[in-house]
C-alpha cells in the first residue's frame, strides 16, 4: 500500500532526559524517524525536553517543542498545530506511557488525532504483563509459570504457589526498573514493594525464574500487509537473569541451532502478526533451555528499542527510518534498501562479520551501590565492535570501553587464587568476562567455569583461544617474537600495547613499525547488510586483518581494502580540499554523554558544508554520529590510539578535530601532536595548558587573574604539605579528566592522604592539583568562541546550587540571574584574556567561583562542553556549526550576526538515576552523578519552579 496521503503532519514524542535504562538510542531513533518522514513530504512536530540531543535541534524537525513530557504539553501542541497523527514508538517507554495516558484522558479523540505505528490495544497487549501472558497462552506459546499481582498480599500469595526462585517484573517499565530476582522468602517483601511502586499501574508479574537458560533477541519489522522481516538475531553472552542492557551481546547468534532458530523465527512472526494494529520495528525476547532447546517467550516491545539501535548499526539496516515509513502506510516491498539503494527493503540482512556489544558501567560514581547484575539495568552506556571473528570483536570491544583496558585482560594487576575466582564468577558482576579470562589463565577448566556461570561453553572456548595465544606471547620478547604468532595475535584482536604488556618488553609503536614492514596492517571492510551479494553504496567501515597469504618474502600481504581514499574533493568553487577526521566520544558515561554526539554531528555537517570530506571515528551504537549517512565516511572503530593512528595513516586527512568528542578525544591530542598530525583548532600545547591543572594555575598567575591558592603534587607527602600551606578545606583534582572524575573535597590530612593514594592507584603518574576550596560561594560558567581576533560569549550560566556541587549536577540558569553586571563583565573579560593567552581556535568553557565580590577562575576546558548544546538550543543559534567553521578557518566571527532569541530564562535541570541503586548515598559533591538533563523555560524569576530551587539553595548556604 502506498503512503497514506491524509497524514500531512505528524507529532513525534521523544524520550526525555537520559536515565539508566533509557538513553540516547531513542534520540537516534527519533532523529532517524523525523528525517525519514520529512523525506516523504510529511511535516514533523517534535516534543522532547532533552536539550543535549541532536533530535531537538531545529534542523531535525519543522517545529521543536522543548517542553516537559506531560499531557499538558501535548494538549498545548495540539491546540497550536493542525496535527493528523502521533508517532509514539520512537521515544521508548516514556513515549508509549504518555500516549496511553493521553488516550485515557480522551485527548487524541478530542483533537481528532490518531496513533500511527501502534494502537493502544497493541501497547496494552505487549506491555501489560497479565495480558501478555494470557495472549501467549492463547497462541499456544510457552511462557514461564506466573501470576499477576496488583497488591502486596496477592504477590505473597502467588509467590507461595509458584515457589522460589522467582522473578518480579513490573508492568509498563523500561530498563528492568523495579524488577529483580527473589531467591528466598526473606527478600520477597522488599522486591514486591519495589516492583509495585515502579509500575505506573501498580502491577507486577510474579514469575518462575528460568536461571541458567540462554537468552536471545530478535529485531523485526512488520508492515500493514503482515509482511515480517527478521533484521537481526542477537545472542546474550550472559544467561537469563541479567538484563539485556547489562549483558554482553553478540550478533549473529553463535550457539543457536538452525532448528531452534527456525522455531524462534516462526514464533516471533506469529506474535508480530497477532499483535494487532502495528506497523514498524519490534523486539521479541526468548529464553532457551540449553539442554532441550525448549523456548519460552519473555516479552515483546511494540516500538523501537535499545536493541533496535544496536541492530541498525550491526547490520547497516536503518530500522527506525524504515519503521517510520511503514507507520505512514508503506509496505516493506515498496521501499528501497538504504544500503544498496537498488534492492527492496523487504529482505533480511546477512552478516559476514561478528558484532559484540559491551555495556559500560559507572559504579564508581555510586558509592556503596550493589554492583551485582540482575533484572534491573545498571549500565550507563555501551560500545559496539566489529570483527571477522568473535575473539577479535570482543577484544576491540574491551579497547572501546574507556576504562584503560587494552584488550581482554587485567595487565599489571594482581589476580585472585583459582578457588577465589571460581567463587567470584558465580555472582554476575560487570567484570565477569575479565575474571573468566583470569580463571583460564590459572588453569581452571572450561567445565568449572560453565558450571559457575551458565555461560555457553562455545564462548568460554573462544576466551580460551585468547588465553592460549597470550601464554605463547609471554614466552617471547621483541627480538624472539615469531611473525606467525604476531599475525595470529592480531587476527584475534590483540592490540600492540597489549602484546607489549604481555611480553613486558617494548612499546606499542615498536610492534606497529614491525607490522608495517611485514605488511600486517589493517584493512577496512564495508558493512553492507548483504555479505557482498549486492554492491553497497554506503561508506560504513570496520577494520580487520586479511588472512595470511603467500608472497615473495613469505610475509602476510595486505589486500582487498574496501575503503577508497579520496585525496581531494573538488568543491563547487573549484577549490581542492582533503578530508577532516572527527573523533567521537566513545561510550556514554556519567560526565560524558549525548551532548558530545550533538557536537560531533554538527561538526560533520559543517565540515561537509565547507567542502571537505567528513570522516567520523566512533564506537557508540546509540548515537546519531554513527548513523550510516551523517558523515561522508564512518569508521566504526574504538576511539583508541592504535585504531586511530592506522586510520590517520591510511586516510591522510588534512587534520583531526578533537574539540567535539569530550575528554576521550582530547586525551589523544598529545600523540597526534607528537606524530606531526595537524590538530584543527586550538594547538595541543595550548590545550595542555588548560588541562594540566598546574600549568593552568601558573598561566592565571601570569595574567593577573584571581584563582584559589594551589599547589601540585605527585605523592601524598607533598599533597599534605601543600594543603597545610593553602589551608583546608582543599579540593583534590587530577588533570585530564571530565565529569569531576575522582575529585574530592577534604578537610584534614587523613582524608587527603586517603584521597591522593586512591587517585594514584587509579591514575598513576597523574599530576594532582591541591587547591583551597572556596566554600559558600556562587558558581558560574562561560561558554565562548574565539577565532584569533574576535571573542564571542555564547552564554553565561549561573548555578543555583552553591560551590562544591559539580556543574553537571547543578541547576543552572541562562542568562545569569543573581550576579551583578560588574561580576558578569569581569567573567567575560577574564574569559577573553584566557582565550587570547591560550590562542584558542574554536570553543572554550571557563568555570568561575564568586565570593565576596571577587571573581575566581576555577578551570578552563578548551573544547565543547556539556552546556554548549544547551546554550545553542536556548538562544536558537547554531553555535557548533559556527565553531567548527572557525576551527577550519572558514569563517570570521566579525562577519556574523548573533541574535539571541530567549525571552526570560532557560534552566538546565540535572536528572539522576539513583533509583537504580537503592540505599546508595545521594549526596552531591564535586564528582558528577547525574545521567542526563532537561531544559525548562521560565518567563521571569517569579516562576514557582525557580523560587523553589532558589529556596533550597539558601538552605544549603545557611548550613
Amino acid at each position: 500500500m502506498p503512503k497514506d496521503n491524509s497524514i500531512k503532519t505528524v507529532l513525534i514524542i521523544g524520550s526525555g532526559p537520559i536515565i539508566i535504562g533509557q538513553a540516547c538510542e531513542f534520540d537516534y531513533s527519533g532523529t532517524q524517524a523525523s528525517r525519514s518522514l520529512r523525506e516523504e513530504g510529511v511535516k514533523v512536530i517534535l516534543i522532547n525536553s532533552n536539550p543535549a540531543t541532536i533530535m531537538t535541534d531545529p534542523m531535525m524537525a519543522d517545529k521543536v517543542y522543548l517542553l516537559p513530557l506531560t499531557v499538558e504539553s501535548i494538549e498545548q501542541i495540539l491546540e497550536e498545530n493542525q496535527i493528523d497523527a502521533v508517532l509514539a514508538t520512537m521515544g521508548g517507554q516514556t513515549a508509549l506511557n504518555l500516549a496511553k495516558e493521553a488516550n485515557e484522558l480522551g485527548i487524541w479523540e478530542k483533537h481528532g488525532v490518531r496513533l500511527i505505528g501502534v494502537d493502544i490495544k497493541a501497547i496494552d497487549k505487549a506491555e501489560d504483563r497479565e495480558l501478555f501472558r494470557k495472549w501467549m497462552i492463547e497462541l499456544g506459546i510457552a511462557v514461564a509459570p506466573a501470576r499477576t499481582a496488583n497488591s502486596f498480599l496477592e504477590g505473597k500469595e502467588f509467590a507461595q504457589e509458584i515457589g522460589f526462585p522467582l522473578v518480579i517484573r513490573p508492568s509498563y517499565t523500561l530498563g528492568g526498573t523495579g524488577g529483580g530476582f527473589v531467591h528466598s522468602k526473606e527478600f520477597l517483601d522488599d522486591a514486591l514493594e519495589r516492583g509495585l511502586s515502579a509500575s505506573p499501574i501498580h502491577e507486577v508479574l510474579v514469575e518462575k525464574a528460568v536461571l541458567g537458560w540462554k537468552e536471545f533477541e530478535l529485531e523485526l519489522l512488520r508492515d500493514d500487509a503482515n509482511n515480517v522481516a527478521i533484521i537481526c538475531t542477537v545472542e546474550n553472552f550472559d544467561p537469563m537473569g541479567i538484563h539485556t542492557g547489562d549483558s554482553i551481546t553478540v550478533a549473529p547468534a553463535m550457539t543457536l541451532s538452525d532448528t531452534a532458530f527456525q522455531l524462534m523465527r516462526n514464533t516471533a512472526i506469529r506474535m508480530m502478526r497477532d499483535l494487532g494494529n502495528f506497523s514498524g520495528g519490534c523486539n521479541v525476547q526468548f529464553a532457551l533451555n540449553p539442554a532441550t532447546e525448549e523456548i519460552i517467550a519473555i516479552e515483546i516491545n511494540p516500538r523501537v528499542s535499545r536493541s533496535s539501535a544496536l541492530a541498525s548499526k550491526a547490520t547497516g539496516y536503518p530500522i527506525a527510518k524504515i519503521a517510520a515509513k511503514l507507520a505512514i502506510g508503506y509496505n516493506l516491498d515498496e521501499l528501497k534498501n538504504q544500503i544498496t539503494q537498488s534492492t527492496s527493503a523487504y529482505f533480511e540482512p546477512t552478516l559476514d562479520y561478528v558484532i559484540v556489544k559491551m555495556p559500560r558501567w559507572n559504579f564508581d560514581k555510586f558509592k556503596g551501590a550493589n554492583d551485582t547484575l540482575g533484572l534491573q539495568m545498571k549500565s550507563v552506556g555501551e560500545v559496539m565492535s566489529i570483527g571477522r571473528c568473535f575473539t577479535e570483536a570482543i577484544q576491540k570491544a574491551c579497547q572501546s570501553l574507556e576504562n584503560e583496558a587494552v584488550g581482554l585482560g587485567y595487565y599489571g594487576k594482581s589476580m585472585m587464587r583459582p578457588e577465589e575466582v571460581v567463587e567470584y564468577l558465580k555472582t554476575p558482576k560487570w567484570d565477569r568476562i575479565f575474571r573468566i579470562k583470569d580463571a583460564l589463565m590459572m588453569g581452571v577448566s572450561v567445565k568449572s567455569i560453565c558450571e559457575a556461570t551458565y555461560i555457553d561453553r562455545w564462548f568460554i572456548y573462544q576466551i580460551q583461544q585468547i588465553v592460549s595465544i597470550e601464554k605463547k606471547l609471554a614466552e617471547h620478547n621483541r627480538e624472539t617474537l615469531p611473525d606467525d604468532l604476531l599475525i595470529q595475535a592480531k587476527h584475534n584482536g590483540f592490540s600492540d600495547e597489549q602484546i607489549c604488556r604481555i611480553m613486558k618488553d617494548g612499546k606499542d609503536e615498536d610492534i606497529y613499525e614491525r607490522r608495517k614492514k611485514m605488511g600486517l596492517t589493517r584493512v577496512y571492510k564495508m558493512v553492507d547488510t548483504c555479505a557482498a551479494e549486492f554492491e553497497a553504496k554506503t561508506p560504513y567501515f570496520y577494520s580487520s586483518f586479511e588472512a595470511p597469504s603467500s608472497s615473495d618474502n613469505g610475509k602476510a600481504a595486505v589486500i582487498h581494502n574496501e575503503s577508497i581514499v579520496h585525496s581531494a574533493k573538488t568543491t563547487s568553487s573549484g577549490a581542492s580540499k582533503g578530508s577532516v577526521l572527527v573523533l567521537g566520544s566513545g561510550p556514554n558515561r556519567i560526565g560524558q554523554g549525548i551532548e558530545f554526539d550533538y557536537c560531533c554531528v554538527h561538526g560533520l555537517l559543517a565540515i561537509k558544508e565547507c567542502g571537505y570530506e567528513a570522516i567520523m571515528v566512533n564506537c557508540n551504537p546509540e548515537t546519531v554520529s554513527t548513523d550510516f549517512d551523517i558523515a561522508d565516511k564512518l569508521y566504526f572503530e574504538p576511539v583508541f590510539w592504535e585504531h586511530l593512528w592506522e586510520i590517520v595513516e591510511y586516510e591522510k586527512p588534512v587534520g583531526v578535530i578533537v574539540q567535539l568528542g569530550g575528554q576521550t578525544a582530547l586525551k589523544l591530542a598529545k600523540r597526534l601532536h607528537e606524530k606531526g598530525i595537524r590538530i584543527i583548532g586550538t594547538s595541543f600545547d595550548n590545550m595542555d595548558i588548560a588541562e594540566d591543572r598546574g600549568r593552568f594555575s601558573d598561566e592565571l598567575k601570569a595574567l593577573g587573574i584571581p584563582y584559589p591558592r594551589y599547589g601540585t603534587a605527585f605523592n601524598a607527602d607533598d599533597a599534605i604539605e601543600i594543603a597545610r600551606e593553602v589551608g583546608y578545606p582543599v579540593l583534590v583534582r587530577p588533570s585530564y579528566v571530565l565529569g569531576g572524575q575522582r575529585m574530592r573535597i577534604v578537610l584534614n590530612d587523613e582524608e587527603l592522604e586517603k584521597g591522593v593514594l586512591s587517585l594514584l592507584k587509579h591514575l598513576p603518574g597523574n599530576k594532582i592539583l591541591i587547591d583551597h576550596f572556596l566554600d559558600r560561594c556562587q558558581e558560574a560558567e562561560v561558554d565562548a568562541i574565539f577565532d584569533g581576533e574576535t571573542f564571542h560569549v555564547m552564554g553565561v550560566m549561573e548555578h543555583i546550587e552553591p560551590a562544591g556541587i559539580h556543574s553537571g549536577d547543578s541547576n543552572a540558569v541562562l542568562p545569569a540571574f543573581n550576579l551583578s553586571p560588574l561580576e558578569v563583565t569581569t567573567m567575560e573579560v577574564y574569559s577573553e584574556k584566557i582565550a587570547r593567552a591560550l590562542d584558542i581556535r574554536g570553543l572554550i568553557n571557563i568555570q568561575f567561583a564568586i565570593k565576596d565580590g571577587v571573581v575566581y577562575v576555577i578551570e578552563a576546558n578548551p573544547r565543547a562542553s556539556r552546556t554548549t548544546p544547551f546554550i545553542a538550543k536556548a538562544y536558537q543559534i547554531p553555535y557548533l556549526n559556527i565553531a567548527t567553521k572557525v576551527m577550519l578557518g572558514e569563517v570570521k566571527l566579525k562577519d556574523l550576526k548573533f541574535e539571541k532569541n530567549l525571552k526570560g530564562f532557560a534552566i538546565k535541570e540535572p536528572v539522576f538515576s539513583f533509583d537504580k541503586f537503592p540505599g546508595v548515598n545521594k549526596e552531591l559533591g564535586p564528582e558528577m552523578k547525574s545521567t542526563g538533563e532537561a531544559i525548562r523555560f521560565i518567563k521571569d524569576l517569579r516562576d514557582p519552579y525557580f523560587r523553589t530551587l532558589y529556596k533550597e539553595r539558601s538552605m544549603h548556604l545557611s548550613k
